[in-house]
């Protein structure tokens, strides 16, 4: 049996007297991709912030793992156009690592191009890679991915989800994922937890699209359609999604960024 790295039971918050959270349960365990969707407003984001001990819940409990390493990557990140900072100096900012370490990890994600490059002037799926190698950084057993394709292209993302699942294998860390779109993120995940401010439904994938309380929240065109999405990943993409030639690894031609 896989080890639980932190558990939430009966969680409960309110937000200018609305509430956000209600009694809201769930277990996150060693090597499995656990993800949240929910529409927007549903209350995702301040559950993370709940078990990242960064929002203090008003009833209800948090377990964590004892010394837990959690690698955060954010929903999103704004750093004004004049501050010269560029992808190294960034991730430098983590404390104690090393120049060496930056470069593993951006290696290790797809993205060490983009090492010198300014943050401000990298494409969204680089900014998102370069954002999931800063979590890689601390060697988390838990990566909390918040919106982790937001802003990249069909096939960056699928390129993302991929990347995702090789490194669960690699680490053997639990991954959270959040998402609001169901159409590629419902394929890329061991079990869904779909949440409207309470849990609606839970389980694995097809079985939660199946679920009525899903196809009430979302339609029945996103259970039929869209729950889960299959890829024939037969080919490489460079990181602005661009399918790339298999003998040249060169950019095809109806690549707009070539």
């Amino acid at each position: 049996m896989s080890a639980t790295l932190l558990r939430a039971e009966r969680l409960n918050l309110a937000l200018s007297e609305q509430s956000v959270l209600a009694d809201v349960s769930l277990e996150l365990t060693a090597g499995e991709i656990v993800t949240l969707v929910g529409p927007n407003g549903s209350g995702k984001t301040s559950l993370v912030r709940v078990l990242l001990g960064l929002l203090q819940a008003d009833t209800g409990t948090v377990w964590r793992a004892p010394q837990l390493r959690i690698g955060y990557m954010p929903q999103k990140l704004e750093v004004h156009a004049t501050l010269p900072l560029s992808v190294l100096r960034f991730l430098r900012l983590v404390p104690g690592v090393s120049r060496q370490q930056v470069v593993s990890a951006l290696a290790e994600v797809g993205a060490a191009k983009v090492i010198n490059s300014p943050l401000q002037r990298i494409s969204g799926g680089e900014l998102q890679r370069v954002l999931l190698a800063r979590a890689l950084l601390r060697e988390p057993q838990l990566l909390v991915l918040d919106e982790p394709v937001q802003g990249v292209d069909v096939n960056g993302q699928l390129e993302l989800y991929q990347l995702i699942a090789e490194l669960r294998e690699r680490y053997g860390c639990g991954v959270l994922m959040v998402s609001h779109d169901l159409h590629l993120v419902m394929r890329a995940t061991d079990r869904v937890i779909c949440l409207n401010r309470h849990v609606c439904c839970s389980g694995h994938p097809e079985q939660v699209s199946g679920d009525p309380a899903f196809i009430e929240l979302f339609g029945s065109r996103a259970a039929r359609d869209l729950a889960v999405y299959y890829h024939d990943h037969d080919h490489q993409h460079d990181l602005h999604g661009c399918v790339l030639d298999a003998d040249t690894q060169q950019h095809g031609p109806d690549c707009t960024h070539a």
